[in-house]
């Protein structure tokens, strides 16, 4: 959502502002995130019910049957194409490809130890498409954006799949901790990070940005750092901390001071 808002507000000050389009761009979020969350939690339950760390959620502790979330899965699928359709024709004609991208994850881990990467780039189309829902045209600056995103969250979902290296190996699921080990998946995910913060830089000097964003762009890079700081090959107490708490922030105050930095 952070990265959404300054795609949005990226075309806000190469257009101009409405109240109507920003609350469509959100809901198609909302609509969005709903759908892929469903769809993951469905087509992992047998998993999940196997995974000591995720037997206790919804479906496979019985507070949520699989009909019914296959039901909210279709709804909420359908309420995204229908919102694109209220904002323009490209964002309708895209629709059913960002659905592709964000539902095929869940089954990207069966396949491929970039499962990774594959969770990145459906997250990465959020600053692109609400740059597209405003002005309705492509542009090379909030592209780099969901650059950002893709390795940011590739990174991070590479450590956060640390904890589960055992069981993907046990049961077949590909990633890239259960591929090369603990400690060679946070190298990767340190490398990964380390081209997130170089995309932050070429950012910054392709938007021709202010104070303001460099701030939010030092602060963000820093708590990337920082999450690598408490993640380490013998000590994966904290993962969640990074997963969540840490990277819930990064965003946050970066997207604050990057849409400051637009209008100031």
């Amino acid at each position: 959502m952070p990265f959404a808002l300054i795609g949005f507000f990226m075309g806000v000050a190469d257009s101009t502002f409405s109240f109507r389009l920003l609350i469509l761009v959100v809901l198609c979020m909302v609509f969005a995130r709903n759908a892929a969350m469903g769809f993951n939690r469905i087509v992992d339950s047998k998993y999940d019910s196997l995974n000591p760390r995720t037997k206790g959620r919804e479906i496979p502790s019985g507070v949520i049957s699989k009909r019914s979330a296959s039901l909210f899965v279709i709804v909420n699928a359908a309420l995204f194409v229908v919102t694109t359709a209220f904002i323009n024709r490209l964002t309708l004609l895209l629709s059913p490809v960002a659905l592709i991208v964000i539902l095929g994850y869940s089954l990207s881990k069966r396949f491929t130890a970039l499962c990774h990467f594959v969770v990145g780039l459906g997250l990465s189309l959020a600053p692109i498409g609400a740059y597209i829902a405003v002005t309705g045209v492509f542009h090379v600056l909030p592209l780099i954006y969901s650059f950002i995103v893709l390795t940011w969250v590739g990174g991070f979902d590479i450590i956060y799949s640390l904890q589960d290296k055992e069981f993907d190996q046990r049961n077949n699921l590909r990633s890239i901790p259960s591929s090369i080990g603990i400690k060679n998946s946070i190298l990767v995910s340190i490398l990964v990070h380390t081209i997130t913060a170089l995309l932050v830089v070429l950012a910054g000097i392709i938007g021709d940005s202010g104070p303001f964003y460099i701030i939010g762009a030092v602060i963000f890079i820093s708590l990337l750092v920082y999450q690598h700081i408490i993640v380490k090959p013998n000590d994966l107490s904290r993962v969640n901390v990074a997963f969540g708490t840490v990277n819930g922030i990064a965003s946050l105050l970066f997207s604050i001071f990057v849409i400051v930095g637009l209008f100031v």
